[in-house]
């Protein structure tokens, strides 16, 4: 959330509202996804000016120490 814009945060798609985390175990690490979920926002109508597909990938350690950082965004 620290990287969504400012000006922006009242809006429910720049807030944990319209966030989604899977986690996941791997060899040694989490693996944790974030997902954008823009449908757990009303009101979104046509002409949006954001991603549908965003999400991150975290490997994280035992200790919660993020390892590695994967940003897609279409």
């Amino acid at each position: 959330m620290s990287r969504f814009p400012k000006a922006r945060r009242n809006e429910c798609i720049f807030t944990a509202r319209a966030l989604e985390v899977v986690v996941g175990k791997g060899r040694g690490v989490y693996l944790v996804r974030v997902n954008r979920r823009v449908d757990h926002c009303e009101g979104l109508g046509p002409g949006g000016n954001f991603e549908l597909d965003w999400f991150e990938l975290y490997a994280v350690s035992p200790e919660g120490r993020i390892i590695e950082r994967y940003q897609y965004a279409p």
